[in-house]
């Protein structure tokens, strides 16, 4: 396989004889309306350009004429498969200027929720990531299990997708009676039909041939290409956010950082892989250990709404609810980043406050967007037919790349 180190393929080929094709941006295998601008030497590929913006929905400038709970929904369709944790990072991001600390059972709740979205991105991912390199099987298996999950999300949240579950300050409403258990239940099953992907995929021959040593990410290049989550993980950089900077307590659950060595395209479906696992061990901790008490902050009474029982009967609380539907929750002026370790990868939340109910600035730093920079770099000396597996084996979503 020729080098990648460079962003061109050379080839023999005279001047006017390569051919120029255009990938996307309708496109099955583009994960979205990504178009690549290809350059063909025959079969093998000599550069690789990708286009974006055709999804731009202006989700950031939104964002300066709505209330922060408002900016809620507009978080699901950011990565629209796993829209829970995406939730819960904006959350995050505006509790942390409001210097607000929510409690321990909101915090495990939200760490539940993340790491069944985790899970069902995850299942949707290597399913179509099977499809993409000609095995339709895997994706029957995953879908099956992302819809029992979406079952539980429902119930949950009162939506299958699009969530919209997390409030700043706390979570939209408690876990219904005999949730948990209807989530561990799910949990203890799964494990068999990771088992059998397993044994239908990661040694099949053809599955073998269509990923391994196809499109390498060295260490170096994945660090100078800003990698996260998985991706980075699959070059061999144990870096996960979950670990170096935990926030919602995940210090206090027990789990493993899968790393791979190579960073080609069967690495990172192998991280992939092992993650599933490693979220099942942590959601079975988290409704282990779940604590008692308030799912939001009480304290906070110009964050969080009163309860509709309080509504009904306090005038001051009425007064409250009306004041935070109309001006929204009140946040001191500053600067702050957060972002959280999202299936896709850091899901970075930077908001610029004046003070008041609506964020003078906020900008969104998305995983996807920066694993599609490195295509015109790993693309190039590879055969047409492979650009399938290598887009399938970064697990993006345009969602997030049109911000």
């Amino acid at each position: 396989m020729p080098s990648t180190e460079t962003l061109t393929f050379v080839s023999d080929a005279p001047p006017g004889e390569k051919m120029q094709l255009n990938m996307g941006p309708s496109h099955p295998a583009t994960h979205g309306v990504l178009r690549l601008q290809l350059e063909l030497d025959g079969d093998i590929i000599t550069r690789c350009d990708p286009v974006i913006g055709y999804l731009h929905r202006g989700i950031e400038k939104l964002a300066e004429n709505m209330h922060y709970n408002q900016f809620v929904p507009y978080t699901d369709r950011l990565d629209y498969l796993a829209p829970l944790a995406n939730n819960v990072a904006y959350a995050i991001a505006v509790e942390k200027l409001a210097h607000l600390e929510v409690p321990p059972r909101c915090q495990a709740i939200r760490v539940v929720c993340c790491e069944l979205a985790r899970i069902s991105s995850h299942l949707l991912g290597l399913g179509v990531y099977g499809m993409d390199t000609g095995a339709w099987t895997i994706f029957m298996y995953t879908f099956t299990e992302r819809e029992k999950l979406h079952s539980l999300f429902e119930e949950l949240t009162g939506a299958r997708f699009t969530t919209s579950y997390t409030r700043i300050g706390g979570v939209g409403r408690d876990i219904p009676d005999g949730w948990l258990e209807r989530v561990v239940k799910f949990c203890d099953a799964l494990p068999r039909t990771i088992d059998e992907i397993d044994k239908l995929l990661t040694l099949n021959k053809i599955f073998l041939d269509r990923t391994k040593d196809i499109a390498p990410v060295s260490k170096e290049l994945a660090l100078a290409y800003a990698f996260t989550g998985a991706n980075l993980r699959a070059s061999g950089v144990p870096a996960d956010l979950r670990k170096d900077r935990p926030y919602s307590g995940y210090e206090n659950y027990d789990f493993d950082v899968p790393v791979g060595t190579v960073g080609d395209c069967y690495d990172r479906y192998l991280v992939r892989m092992e993650e599933l696992r490693q979220s099942l061990r942590i959601v079975k901790q988290a409704a282990a250990k779940m604590p008692d008490g308030l799912w939001y902050a009480a304290e906070a009474k110009k964050i969080f709404p009163p309860s509709k029982a309080d509504i009904l009967e306090n005038m001051e609380a009425l007064v409250q609810n009306f004041m935070l539907t109309v001006e929204g929750p009140q946040m001191p002026a500053g600067e702050v980043y957060f972002e959280a370790e999202n299936p896709k990868g850091a899901l970075g939340f930077f908001i610029h406050s004046k003070g008041g109910g609506v964020p003078w600035r906020l900008h969104i730093r998305g995983g996807s967007f920066l694993s599609l920079g490195i295509l015109s770099k790993i693309v190039p000396g590879h055969y047409l037919t492979d650009v399938t597996a290598i887009l399938g084996s970064l697990d993006f979503v345009m969602g997030e790349c049109d911000r």
